[in-house]
């Protein structure tokens, strides 16, 4: 049911990234679809659902391995050199992604949430990511605002895949990572 519900989502932010609807959004457009996706996400985890069910139960270094996913930051820098998205954006942001998905991919094989120092390892990540993906969403804003044209790249396919899908889920694990260690038995 979870798998399902997340297949037809990615199908529909495909559809309307093929559609070219994105391409005139301007801010806060594109940051409030994002707000409001993670939001519907994370009240599917806190209702009593088949998600909330399977996100407390699916092994925490599942939601962590994730975020490898956040190599697109690779593609931002791509990008860059390509002059398709402006520096203050690709490299921080790219880089920034980057290094969250190297350190997810060491927690995940080298820490174990069940023991303190691994409690202590999935926090410090899951700061550390959930900051980087804020600064990534709140610089888009900006240079949107400045100059929106600069930005376009994350309007188009496959990058439109960010602010439709990728960048509301990657937001609300990060709360669903947040919950889960304060509960104590993640």
């Amino acid at each position: 049911m979870v798998f399902q519900g997340t297949g037809v989502w990615l199908l529909l932010a495909l559809v309307l990234g093929a559609s070219g609807l994105l391409r005139d959004a301007r801010p806060p457009q594109p940051q409030v679809l994002i707000v409001g996706l993670a939001a519907a996400v994370l009240v599917l985890f806190w209702t009593p659902t088949a998600f909330r069910r399977w996100a407390l139960a699916v092994d925490l270094r599942g939601l962590v391995a994730l975020h490898v996913t956040r190599f697109v930051g690779i593609y931002f820098l791509v990008l860059y050199n390509r002059g398709e998205l402006p520096y203050g954006f690709a490299v921080p942001g790219g880089t920034g992604d980057i290094a969250v998905a190297v350190t997810a991919i060491g927690v995940c094989l080298f820490a174990r949430p069940a023991t303190a120092v691994g409690r202590g390892a999935f926090l410090a990540w899951n700061v550390f990511g959930l900051a980087d993906i804020v600064f990534v969403v709140v610089t888009a804003a900006r240079l949107w605002l400045t100059d929106p044209d600069s930005m376009s790249a994350l309007l188009r396919l496959p990058l439109s895949l960010l602010p439709t899908f990728l960048v509301p889920i990657i937001i609300a694990t990060h709360v669903i990572i947040f919950a889960r260690l304060a509960r104590r038995a993640v």
